[in-house]
């Protein structure tokens, strides 16, 4: 893997850009009222996003993708944490794909 100078550059775009869209996220919620529909939406939003992720890999079946999916849900019911959950979940991708040889 090589190092291209020209990386830099866009990786502070980026960085700026991802930062500024987050800060004005907070900025704007400032002026909006909380009312019960809102912050429900703002509970789901999480969700709404993993199931967006989650989606197209599962729909491909590839079995470490599908291992994964199957270990996160079920560290999920047991502990209730979803940091170890995705932890574990992607330890059981790369784990199955280096046994599997499969990309």
């Amino acid at each position: 893997m090589s190092f291209e100078t020209a990386f830099l550059p866009l990786l502070l775009a980026m960085t700026v850009i991802s930062f500024i869209c987050r800060a004005g996220g907070f900025w704007l919620m400032r002026y909006v009222p909380t009312t019960p529909a809102v912050e429900a939406a703002l509970k789901a939003t999480p969700l709404a996003v993993m199931v967006g992720i989650v989606t197209p890999v599962a729909a491909r079946g590839n079995p470490p993708e599908l291992a994964a999916l199957a270990v996160i849900v079920i560290i999920v019911r047991l502990t209730g944490s979803d940091i170890l959950a995705a932890i574990l979940g992607v330890a059981t991708v790369a784990g199955l794909r280096i046994l599997l040889g499969s990309p």
